[in-house]
């Protein structure tokens, strides 16, 4: 059952405010969608950064989405309610590692994201329903990222 929250707790802790993605996690449908449509600004300016740093920024949103995501879902007693979209922050810069900045691979990257994220196949929905806390609301998305990177790469050089 999903857990009613207000948009002033979101709006008035700066945990939430976080692992809900800035808002973007209210939203009444497709909350995982509306995260994921508000990282492509941040992405927009991310891309500027070099490998390195971008790969940093990659980890960082990770490893910082473990402790905000953990500690959301505890405040909140759910453990991954629907309007924490932290995880799709990470997963969609993941997803765009490495990945030339257009229109066109936003969009494949989104859609790609939003398939794995969404469909789950194996081993990504094993660890969604094995991995508890923080690590097991960020692992999935992570991993789907990765899954979604994999594609991009592959459509870009052998493809376009």
């Amino acid at each position: 059952m999903k857990t009613i929250v207000s948009a002033k707790i979101i709006f008035t802790n700066p945990i939430h405010f976080l692992a809900f993605g800035f808002g973007s996690g209210l939203s009444p449908k497709a909350p995982g969608t509306m995260g994921t449509l508000a990282v492509i600004p941040f992405y927009y300016y991310a891309s500027a950064l070099s490998f390195e740093y971008y790969l940093a920024l990659c980890l960082f949103v990770s490893l910082i989405g473990i402790i905000i995501c953990g500690k959301s879902a505890k405040l909140l007693k759910a453990h991954d309610h629907p309007g924490i979209v932290w995880d799709e922050f990470a997963g969609f810069f993941i997803t765009m590692i490495a990945v030339p900045l257009s229109w066109q691979n936003i969009i494949l990257g989104f859609i790609l994201f939003r398939i794995f994220d969404i469909f789950k196949p194996w081993p990504i929905s094993w660890l969604d329903k094995h991995v508890d806390g923080g690590l097991g609301i960020m692992i999935d998305d992570i991993l789907a990222g990765l899954f979604s990177l994999a594609c991009m790469h592959i459509v870009l050089n052998y493809w376009l």
